[in-house]
C-alpha cells in the first residue's frame, strides 16, 4: 500500500452452506488476506476502524458470513456495509440443491439449519434468508460444476481483477543428502556435482555462510554456472507455478554434509531474489541440528 492512493479492500463472501465458502476463504488467506469466519454484522463496523488503524496489516481482509450469523444479523447486514467507510465487494457462491444434498451425504455433516429440518427444508430456509444478500452480491458464483480447485481458480481469477498470478513467498532450504530429502518440498536440486569445500584445508570446520567458503566457491566456475541455472530457471517457471494455484514455493538444495556448497548456494539465491522484491525464507537444516 502506497500512502492513501490504495484503498483497503473488504471482500465478504457469503453463500449456501456447502458452496464453497471455506475453500474461497483458504485461497483468499493463500492470496495474502486477512481472514475472518462467521463475523457478526454488528462487529463489520469495528473490523472497519482497525483496519483504517492499520492498513498496513489489514490491507486485504476477507469475511464470510453466511446463516450461522442468524437471521436478524443477516438481515441488518446490507444496511450496515453502506455505513462502511469503503467499498465491500460481496462474492456469493450459489450451488443446486441436489449437487448441496450429495456434499452434504458424502461428507455427513450436519446442516447448520438441520434442528427440525430435514435437509431440503433446511436449504430452502438457508436461500431465504440469504436471498437479500445474494440479490445484493457483485459477483454470484455457481460451484454445481466446479471442484475444489476450480473453485479456487475462480476465486483468484475474481480477486486479482486482471492482474497476472504471482507466488507469494518462496522457502529455500539447504540439507544434506545423507540425512535424507526434506519431505515438504516441491523442487530439489543436487550440489554434490560441485567442488567440495569440506576437503579443503581450513575450511572443514566452516560453513558456507563464512567468507572463507564464500570465496573459495565464489572462485569455482562450475558454482557460478549451477548457481546461475538455478536462479533463472526458477524465475522461468514462477508464473506458471502460480497459474496452476501455488501462493507458495519451496526450493531444496542439497550437498552431502549440508554445510558448504548448498547453504553458500541457498544464501546466494536469497540475496538475489530479495533484491528483487521477492518474499524468502531461508532454512538451514543441518546447521540448526
Amino acid at each position: 500500500m502506497t500512502g492513501s492512493a490504495e484503498a483497503p479492500r473488504l471482500i465478504l463472501i457469503s453463500g449456501l452452506s456447502g458452496g464453497g465458502k471455506s475453500v474461497a476463504l483458504n485461497a483468499l488467506e493463500d492470496q495474502g488476506f486477512y481472514c475472518v469466519d462467521n463475523l457478526p454484522a454488528t462487529l463489520l463496523p469495528s473490523l472497519a476502524e482497525q483496519i483504517e488503524a492499520a492498513p498496513e496489516r489489514f490491507r486485504r481482509v476477507a469475511i464470510g458470513v453466511d446463516a450461522r450469523a442468524g437471521l436478524e444479523t443477516l438481515a441488518a447486514l446490507p444496511e450496515v456495509l453502506e455505513t462502511l467507510p469503503f467499498a465491500v465487494e460481496v462474492i456469493f457462491l450459489e450451488a443446486d440443491d441436489d449437487v448441496l444434498i450429495q456434499r452434504y451425504s458424502e461428507t455427513r455433516r450436519r446442516h447448520p439449519l438441520g434442528e427440525g429440518r430435514t435437509l431440503a427444508q433446511a436449504i430452502a430456509e438457508e436461500r431465504r434468508m440469504l436471498q437479500s444478500l445474494a440479490s445484493r452480491a457483485d459477483h454470484v458464483i455457481d460451484t454445481s460444476g466446479l471442484n475444489l480447485h476450480q473453485l479456487r481458480r475462480r476465486i483468484w481469477e475474481q480477486v486479482r481483477a486482471g492482474r497476472p498470478s504471482e507466488i507469494s513467498h518462496l522457502v529455500l532450504e539447504s540439507f544434506a543428502f545423507k540425512r535424507g530429502v526434506p519431505r515438504d518440498v516441491d523442487l530439489v536440486f543436487d550440489a554434490r556435482c560441485l567442488p567440495n569445500p569440506h576437503w579443503q584445508p581450513g575450511l572443514r570446520s566452516a560453513t558456507g555462510l563464512e567468507r572463507p567458503v564464500r570465496e573459495y566457491l565464489e572462485g569455482e566456475a562450475r558454482v557460478g554456472a549451477f548457481l546461475a541455472d538455478i536462479d533463472s530457471f526458477v524465475r522461468r517457471w514462477l508464473p506458471a507455478w502460480a497459474e496452476e494455484q501455488r501462493s507458495h514455493l519451496t526450493v531444496a538444495i542439497g550437498c552431502t554434509g549440508g554445510r558448504h556448497r548448498s547453504v553458500y548456494l541457498v544464501d546466494e539465491l536469497a540475496t538475489r531474489w530479495r533484491r528483487d522484491g521477492l518474499d524468502v525464507t531461508t532454512h538451514h537444516r543441518e546447521l540448526q541440528q
